[in-house]
């Protein structure tokens, strides 16, 4: 084959650049092989190392969420016991004014029938002894009219006897 400008390259320097880059290869292997392995190894083990705290916190995490849900369970329960004793509380409250107010209203209604009879007694009483002192002056003008001086004296004179004696 001729070496032209037109042919193809040539298969010797094919054969050295295919040379050149398997020394290269071995240099490098030679000389960067045991510190890139060390490298990947460490980068390996970083890696397994970062995994592992990561499931690590993982797992912590869910522990606490599983420890905060539970508490916010209690305290959810916690909560509906105050509001359930708080509302028996109320309505016992409640119940105990109402029973207050009935109390109350039936020792007012007891004392104004108290005071209406005694008030009926007083007025009563008043009627009778007003009703006494008109009967008595009706009684003394008829009997005015009726009687002489001369009896009159005489009804004085006995009434003052039975007074004495």
């Amino acid at each position: 084959m001729e070496s032209g400008a037109g042919a193809g390259p040539d298969w010797k320097d094919w054969l050295w650049k295919i040379i050149n880059f398997v020394i290269l290869i071995v240099i490098l292997v030679k000389f960067l092989g045991k510190p890139m392995k060390n490298y990947f190894k460490q980068r390996t083990e970083l890696i397994e190392k970062s995994l592992s705290e990561a499931r690590e916190a993982k797992e912590l995490a869910q522990k606490a969420l599983k420890e905060v849900e539970e508490k916010l369970r209690l305290k959810d329960q916690e909560i509906e016991r105050i509001i359930a004793s708080a509302r028996r509380s109320g309505e016992s409250e409640r119940d105990s004014l109402v029973e207050q107010g009935r109390e109350m209203s039936e020792k007012i209604k007891q004392q104004a029938r108290t005071n209406i009879e005694l008030e009926l007694k007083n007025a009563k009483a008043a009627l009778r002894a007003e009703a006494s002192d008109i009967a008595v002056k009706l009684a003394e003008k008829r009997l005015k009219e009726k009687l002489t001086e001369e009896e009159q004296l005489r009804l004085l004179e006995e009434s003052i006897k039975r007074l004495e004696g």
